[in-house]
């Protein structure tokens, strides 16, 4: 659904929010302002306000502007000044804060040494005020080289250049610059974004890039003034072109749920937990492999029931067992219980079972051992297959990302922030042991490179190239771990069918 703008009550107007940051802007303030065209003030389908704050400079730049305002009552001005000095990106945050409490529609960045053309600003703002776009970003780069030659620097032209070709590529936009920080947003699209936990410094503006795209916001670029500031110099320029790429790169690396940031977090808790993974090589596949057609199984943990829809292919009779029933889980199974996995005791009547089903759950558990212990004391003597699928906290990515001090948890993946037990191939071998199951097939999972790379050829091809590697290590290079294991008889059961073959026995005799 497109955003739209809200008209607000004051005098049925959108309200605009120029927003000029200043440090050590004493020679340029007061002529910004004066800049600003009277067709933004006066316009009568805007309420206007402008709101500045200083960052903490040693000159008079708060005493200059507010001189201004006083000497302009007619104009809505609002300044401000940062206690502290912040970062660039802080103040970024503070002025989309601002905007957003205050309930402005959107909201125009401009900088308070002169170096943005307040001449641009109505056509800043009129693409969002028609809804056509979300954001609408000044470019220097829209021009011929031929025509800002000797108005920058060589080394900043090819500079910017070669970064936003990087970040283009990695992100898969196609903005002609990605360093202009002359912005205009609509700020009901900026109160969907985590902008608060984007960085503190100048690739701010690059998370933004990220939060816009990655939200399918439509973003427009107009050509402004090619004019080139100290803003970043050159001993902070490897940082800054670091950090952007940086951002871009673990922006896609949090698809695969091996890292995780709270800037890149934008979809539900629920759709992160509950995605299908059938078609390609995966726990979910794998579990659909395993079960024969006209039998009966109980799938734990089952979410909303993608695993029943397909076993229904096979005239398979399921019992779908979650904490919540879902529909798509009540209209799929044979029979859907909704109960907590931790307290139950399986003591429903299922008839015989063939398969029990614990895809991605034993994770989740505080005890996984008392589920193993209830389901051998129940179903042993079925002899059903049970089919088991965790994360593996082996996986080489974790592993490196451990010798650099680097524990991720996130919303997806194998460090999910509601795990709470980890296993390696090992382990889960040992703990199923320990608690009387015979180990029958051990099987790595690769990364779900379509989940994150969508169903496309690349997807598919890092898929092969991750079997291969799993072929040469399954603790190093599975994603998952998938286990095949048969439950052994209780000694209640063994005794039970020792009473039952001494019956046999005396009718034969």
């Amino acid at each position: 659904m497109k955003d739209i703008l809200i008209v607000h009550p004051i005098m049925n107007k959108i309200k605009v929010l120029l927003f000029i940051v200043c440090y050590k802007a004493e020679s340029s303030i007061e002529s910004v302002l004066e800049k600003i065209p009277p067709l933004i003030w006066r316009n009568k389908h805007y309420h206007t306000e402008a709101l500045i704050i200083d960052n903490q400079s040693k000159d008079k730049t708060f005493h200059i502007a507010e001189a201004y305002a006083q000497k302009h009552p007619e104009w809505h001005l609002t300044i401000l000044s940062n206690p502290q000095k912040q970062g660039y990106g802080n103040n970024q945050k503070l002025g989309y804060y601002y905007a957003v409490k205050k309930k402005f529609d959107v909201i125009v960045v401009m900088d308070g040494d002169g170096r943005h053309d307040p001449e641009c600003l109505h056509r800043m703002i009129m693409p969002i005020v028609d809804k056509k776009v979300d954001a609408v970003f000044g470019s220097r780069m829209t021009l011929t080289a031929k025509s800002i030659q000797g108005k920058i620097p060589f080394h900043k032209y090819m500079g910017n250049r070669i970064l936003t070709a990087i970040n283009n590529k990695i992100i898969g936009t196609c903005l002609s610059e990605f360093h202009s920080s002359q912005r205009a947003y609509n700020v009901h699209v900026l109160k969907t974004l985590p902008f608060k936990h984007n960085s503190n410094e100048y690739d701010f503006d690059t998370d933004i890039i990220i939060q816009l795209t990655a939200n399918k916001k439509k973003i427009m670029e107009i050509p402004i003034p090619t004019v080139f500031g100290n803003e970043i110099t050159l001993k902070n320029g490897t940082r800054y072109a670091v950090n952007t790429v940086k951002s871009c790169i673990l922006s896609r690396i949090i698809r695969f749920g091996i890292y995780y940031h709270p800037k890149f977090d934008y979809e539900p808790e629920t759709n992160y937990r509950y995605r299908e993974k059938f078609g390609y090589s995966s726990s979910q596949q794998f579990a659909l492999d395993q079960v024969k057609d006209h039998s009966k199984v109980i799938d734990i943990g089952c979410g909303p029931g993608f695993m029943a829809k397909k076993l229904n292919h096979k005239r398979v009779k399921t019992v779908s067992i979650d904490l919540q029933a879902q529909p798509g889980m009540i209209k799929n199974s044979w029979k859907a219980i909704e109960t907590n996995v931790e307290t139950y005791h399986f003591e429903d009547d299922f008839g015989k079972i063939d398969f029990i089903l614990a895809l991605d759950i034993i994770e989740h558990l505080k005890s996984p051992e008392r589920l193993l212990h209830i389901l051998r004391e129940r179903f042993s003597k079925d002899a059903p297959l049970c089919i088991i699928t965790t994360g593996n906290v082996a996986f080489l990515p974790l592993r490196i990302g451990l010798l650099f001090n680097a524990f991720n948890y996130g919303k997806r993946g194998i460090l999910d922030m509601d795990h709470t037990r980890l296993f390696t191939f090992s382990t889960l071998e040992k703990t199923l042991e320990m608690h009387g199951y015979k180990v029958l097939q051990k099987k790595g999972i690769p990364a779900p490179f379509p989940l994150a790379l969508n169903d496309s050829p690349l997807s598919h091809f890092l898929l092969f190239i991750n079997r291969l590697l799993i072929g040469l290590s399954k603790s190093l290079f599975s994603y998952q771990i998938a286990i095949v294991a048969k439950p052994l008889p209780t000694l209640n059961h063994l005794l039970d069918d020792a009473y039952e073959e001494q019956e046999k026995l005396r009718k034969t005799s």
